[in-house]
């Protein structure tokens, strides 16, 4: 059984820093790209960032772009994405999701995780001004 848990969210004021953190178990992990997608209230989900099966290639959403880090450690089956600089903006709930796709992540994390097979519960992060 796949279970995808995300953690790390919370309340920060604007300019701080969170590093939220996703772990996979049930499934080969680095057959799986992988992604961190949010959703706020009255809003469509969006995908935050995507990052390939070995790390090697990533995608950002314009609005996080030089202020969040995705990455991966496969030996540990964990995602992380390093949340720097927050802005109230980024108030949402954020989730992990995992696919086992072969198109490029900008696609896939520009679709919005429409792809995406797996996901997590979700954790909330709010950025206070």
């Amino acid at each position: 059984q796949v279970q995808v848990v995300e953690s790390g969210g919370g309340l920060v004021q604007a300019g701080g820093s969170l590093r939220l953190s996703c772990t996979a178990s049930g499934l080969t992990f680095d057959d799986y790209v992988m992604g961190w997608f949010r959703q706020a209230p009255g809003k469509e989900r969006e995908g935050v960032s995507c990052v390939s099966r070995s790390g090697g290639v990533t995608y950002y959403a314009t609005s996080v772009k030089g202020r969040f880090t995705i990455s991966r450690d496969n030996a540990k089956k964990t995602l992380y994405l390093q949340m720097n600089s927050l802005k109230p903006e980024d108030t949402a709930m954020y989730y992990c999701a995992a696919g086992r796709l072969y198109q490029s992540v900008s696609y896939l994390c520009g679709r919005g995780g429409a792809d995406f097979g797996y996901w997590g519960q979700g954790t909330q992060v709010t950025v206070s001004s």
